[in-house]
């Protein structure tokens, strides 16, 4: 529960007369930063995706984007999966607070969504309304686990996911 923080140049929006500098350096989060940024300078659509994609990356397995090591180095949580994708082990990827309560097949096409949101290449990521469909499909398979789970145990969270609401149309997201 900490939170992360990032300027990619909104405080030039909300500038005013009084203001003698505003900084248009980009800062952020170590972790989460679009890797063609360093080389470019430049932050797109594909920065915010490349963003998403490690917050996608963080749920899943309950790890941070960055760990700074004893040297002052930092892990990062997307060379740590993609090494652990290489052995295709996505049971050691998960958070194991989920305790396996999850269907593998989401857990893995919710891994896929990440990593295709974390490409090297901006061109080569999807845009956030294709995100939006595949996590939602996603979650349509772990509401059916909910569903044959309730119906062999009586689950409760099945009556805790029945009672809430999911909008069947929602809205397409626009970035900048």
């Amino acid at each position: 529960m900490e939170a992360k923080i990032a300027d990619f140049g909104l405080s030039r929006v909300f500038a005013n007369d009084i203001d003698t500098h505003v900084s248009t350096h980009p800062a952020g989060t170590i972790g989460y930063l679009d890797p063609e940024f360093h080389t470019s300078g430049n932050l797109t659509k594909g920065s915010d995706i490349y963003s998403f994609g490690i917050i996608l990356l963080e749920l899943i397995t309950g790890k941070p984007a960055a760990k700074r090591q004893t040297d002052n180095s930092f892990s990062l949580l997307l060379q740590w999966v993609t090494l652990k994708l290489g052995s295709k082990d996505v049971q050691s990827i998960m958070d194991p607070r989920l305790q396996g309560q999850y269907s593998t097949d989401s857990a893995r096409k919710f891994l896929e969504i990440a990593i295709s949101c974390t490409a090297p290449s901006a061109i080569q990521r999807p845009d956030i309304c294709q995100v939006v469909v595949e996590l939602r499909e996603c979650l349509a398979m772990e509401i059916n686990l909910e569903r044959t789970s309730y119906n062999t145990n009586s689950s409760t969270s099945m009556d805790l996911m029945s009672n809430a609401k999911f909008d069947s149309e929602f809205s397409i997201p626009s970035a900048r």
